[in-house]
């Protein structure tokens, strides 16, 4: 096996476990927290809105994570880096505005086209020339714009149970402001879980689960679902995922091969969508988290990523049981975890959207035409932001 050192040569390990520390372990689980605590309400929302059936649903589930947990122990596994993968928390929130709009089948072949557009990104080496030209700016306003009607919720939802969703909220805040080791995001919700059980206690054993055994999901393709859906979920998984998750392991003096971690997550997410589910990618936040200084010495932090990835592969393993008690949550519980889920990119994309001065025509512009759920000629809001916000901030405005 290969690894990475300080002056840049390779050399051989035959034992990662001997790399294991309580700091690499801590990262891996806080990271894996993040893609299991709010993103599934966001994936069952998202379902729900496209009438899946509870089997469609757990394939979806089972899917982002097994696949995301698999590449996430792959990848630092061979470049001996903390390269996290898991799934596009941004891609199912933008789902969620157009599961409604098409059949499952044809969602299944736009999430391909997207893994294609991904793949070929990497491959062909375009990813810096790809996020040019469609500015960053635009693709932030518009998925502020996207996931403003969540945000409405989760305050409409904290004023209707104020002890849970009030006292999650003070952990958010304290925990954004003293505590930086665990994010608030977790934090938050482990709070919310916690008030929700003593408060109002759930009838999970009344549940009827059973193991459903995963199967391979038919494609349909069409050139609207690729216009509405592939383009949009392929740029914010390359924007907030890939180029964030890169950007953090460079910040702390890492060389990740961009093309190739841009290809594999192609590659994986092809699997992922085989059995329904709409990427397995490397992940942002994850990859921050692991690539830290408190994730322990440089030449070991990888094995956080491992952690982090075995930790989603057991996960997905168990949808089939998880669906259902997810799913057996109070609905305004559920727009609590998704709110806290969404809450740091909304405040990240809204402070990027708008961070550039030439650029408040077309950002403007970006974000109410998303925020607005439109459909013209089929073709969805989102989809329609990044193309009007582009051609304005190339064409009408001085950048």
């Amino acid at each position: 096996m290969l690894k990475y050192e300080e002056q840049g040569a390779w050399v051989r390990n035959s034992n990662p476990l001997r790399d294991l520390n309580d700091k690499n372990i801590a990262s891996g689980i806080v990271a894996a927290l993040l893609v299991l605590t709010g993103p599934p309400a966001i994936i069952l929302e998202a379902a729900a809105k496209g009438n899946f059936t509870v089997e469609q649903t757990i394939y979806w589930m089972f899917a982002v994570y097994v696949f995301g947990g698999i590449l996430s122990i792959l990848l630092p596994l061979y470049y001996r880096m903390p390269i996290t993968a898991g799934h596009s928390i941004t891609g199912v929130a933008f789902l969620a505005t157009v599961t409604s709009q098409f059949g499952y089948h044809e969602l299944i072949g736009s999430y391909m086209f997207a893994a294609l557009l991904i793949f070929l990104t990497g491959y062909f080496g375009i990813f810096s020339k790809l996020l040019q030209y469609v500015p960053k700016q635009i693709i932030a306003a518009m998925l502020a714009g996207m996931i403003t009607q969540y945000m409405v919720n989760f305050v409409v939802s904290i004023s209707q149970i104020p002890i849970i969703g009030g006292l999650a909220l003070v952990a958010y805040l304290v925990f954004n402001k003293w505590d930086r080791r665990v994010p608030p995001m977790v934090a938050a919700i482990a709070v919310a879980f916690v008030l929700l059980f003593l408060t109002q206690p759930l009838k999970v054993n009344s549940l009827e689960t059973s193991f459903i055994l995963p199967t391979i999901q038919l494609p349909e393709f069409n050139m609207l679902s690729f216009l509405t859906v592939s383009i949009p979920l392929a740029l914010l998984i390359l924007s907030n995922d890939a180029a964030v998750g890169l950007g953090a392991l460079e910040q702390n003096d890492f060389k990740p091969p961009i093309n190739r971690v841009v290809t594999y997550s192609g590659i994986f997410s092809l699997l992922a969508n085989f059995f329904g589910g709409q990427s397995a990618n490397i992940a942002g936040m994850m990859s921050a988290i692991c690539s830290d200084e408190a994730a322990g010495p440089r030449e070991k932090r990888y094995m956080g990523s491992v952690v982090a990835g075995i930790i989603s592969v057991f996960f997905g393993l168990f949808s089939w049981y998880l669906v259902p008690v997810i799913q057996s949550l109070p609905k305004v519980f559920d727009s609590i975890l998704v709110g806290f889920a969404l809450l740091g990119v909304f405040g990240n994309s809204l402070y990027t959207g708008f961070s550039k001065p030439t650029m408040k025509i077309s950002a403007g512009f970006a974000f109410v035409i998303s925020a607005s759920n439109i459909s013209l000629f089929h073709i969805s809001a989102p989809a329609w932001a990044l193309f009007i916000g582009t051609i304005l901030a190339r064409y009408a405005e001085n950048n």
